[in-house]
């Protein structure tokens, strides 16, 4: 079935242009000059009236965890809710992390993140894949991985006795993406020292959710991300750091980027919108705000800024991995080291940024480019994804600019019991939401499927040098 779309402005990463858009099926067929489809004996079955509004390529959301297993409990986000809630919010496709277990096969891992995904995810779906055991097999498996659209790998330089890799063993996977091309994505924090301060807080009696911040000192971020750097540089392998949080890391990845370094990086919207305060509310509220990097002194946030405008900070993607504060998060009611780590977010990325559009931190262009175009591009989905024009699929969002909306817990539709937002009131808002063109979102309506996402089998990034 055809559908125009008519009267909207196109947002693209290289600006705003008013154009009309005609879909077939889950395909873009044109990008037209407004009023042009009847003079050239376009009759589409369908016209949508987006007179006012942006019409932009679906968000992709490059970094989430639903279902995952955390600390001794899981987000409470799954494949359908998760999806859900990220179309409310104009994300059209996500790509979420598959968990290898110690002693277990990256491709158990996958196999196990499908079978969460078939039948439940409401819009696509990519995967990258943590390498929690750096071994001859899984060393191995990157390859197979690669070749099934796998092309992304995650390593942690924190969390010791779970996740975290020895310098020696990053090395091991980074000279193996050298060799297939796919994209290491590192954790960098010094999970070694943060432990000893951690052990040293304890001792003195420090059992409150501040103290998580406190005991993750931003010099322990830049310090990972310089040794990240360093191990890249040597064995050549392309690096994104992801949920960069701090002023001296970002400087550190600047510094890599100005070199001529194969070096990205990604922030969150907490880190742009809040600040280390928020742990040290009264009583237990804080442990709504622990999240690992930790929310940083509300200085970072300009620098931040003005690492998207420069582009020296790549994408911006959530990190969404939820917890309910009623029940997860009071496993850490007397130590803040059993709070699990993790805030919810998917669903309100964009309009977030929309507000750093209104705020005037970024363009409209660049609004696009940091929640669409680049993680398409960085993850080998464009121009399948994150663009609106011929052949791409239709995954398009009509945004009135606007909207007025109050978040809050009581409306939102991630399944998690609080919002690090609450209150806020945010202009802009995700009025229609298309997935492969059929439309999912609609007069605040949901109308898609659980199962009706599709698995995105991914190239290699777009911007190997």
């Amino acid at each position: 079935m055809s559908t125009l779309i008519t009267g909207g402005k196109v947002v693209s990463a290289q600006g705003v242009v008013e154009a009309d858009v005609l879909y077939d099926g889950e395909t873009i067929t044109a990008v037209l000059a407004p009023g042009t489809a009847q003079a050239i004996g376009i009759a589409p079955v369908r016209t949508i009236d987006a007179t006012g509004k942006y019409v932009l390529p679906g968000g992709i959301d490059v970094h989430t965890h639903m279902d995952m297993p955390f600390g001794g409990t899981s987000s409470v986000d799954d494949f359908e809710t998760g999806t859900r809630a990220a179309a409310w919010g104009g994300t059209t496709t996500i790509v979420d992390f598959a968990v290898q277990k110690k002693g277990g096969s990256l491709q158990e891992a996958i196999d196990t993140w499908h079978g969460k995904a078939e039948g439940s995810a409401c819009i696509d779906y990519g995967l990258h894949a943590i390498l929690a055991d750096v071994n001859d097999t899984s060393l191995k498996e990157m390859d197979v991985l690669v070749d099934q659209g796998i092309t992304s790998f995650k390593l942690f330089m924190a969390y010791p006795g779970v996740f975290l890799s020895t310098d020696s063993e990053i090395m091991r996977a980074m000279h193996r993406a050298s060799d297939n091309g796919a994209t290491i994505m590192m954790h960098a924090e010094n999970g070694t020292a943060i432990d000893e301060i951690v052990t040293r807080a304890i001792a003195e009696g420090h059992t409150e959710p501040k103290y998580h911040g406190l005991t993750r000192p931003v010099a322990l971020e830049q310090e990972a991300v310089n040794r990240a750097i360093a191990m890249a540089t040597v064995t050549k392998a392309p690096l994104y750091i992801v949920h960069l949080s701090s002023t001296p890391a970002l400087e550190t990845v600047t510094a890599a980027r100005d070199a001529g370094k194969n070096v990205f990086a990604e922030t969150c919207p907490q880190y742009l919108f809040l600040d280390e305060s928020e742990m040290a509310r009264p009583g237990f509220e804080g442990a709504k705000y622990v999240c690992t990097p930790a929310l940083r002194p509300k200085e970072h946030q300009a620098q931040l800024w003005r690492g998207l405008r420069t582009n020296d900070l790549s994408v911006v993607a959530t990190d969404h991995c939820p917890f309910c504060f009623a029940t997860d998060k009071q496993l850490g009611k007397d130590d803040f080291r059993a709070i699990p780590n993790g805030l919810p977010g998917v669903e309100h990325r964009m309009d977030l940024l929309h507000r750093g559009v209104t705020m005037g931190e970024i363009s409209l262009a660049r609004w696009v480019e940091i929640a669409s175009t680049t993680p398409a591009r960085m993850f080998g989905m464009y121009p399948k994804k994150g663009v609106i024009a011929p052949g791409a699929d239709a995954d398009i969002v009509i945004y009135d600019p606007e909207a007025q909306q109050h978040v809050s817990a009581k409306t939102h539709h991630m399944n998690v019991d609080y919002s690090v937002y609450e209150g806020w009131n945010l202009t802009g808002k995700a009025e229609t939401v298309i997935s492969r063109g059929t439309v999912v979102l609609e007069n605040d309506q949901f109308s898609g499927e659980p199962g009706r996402g599709q698995f995105v089998k991914r190239s290699l990034s777009q911007y190997l040098l």
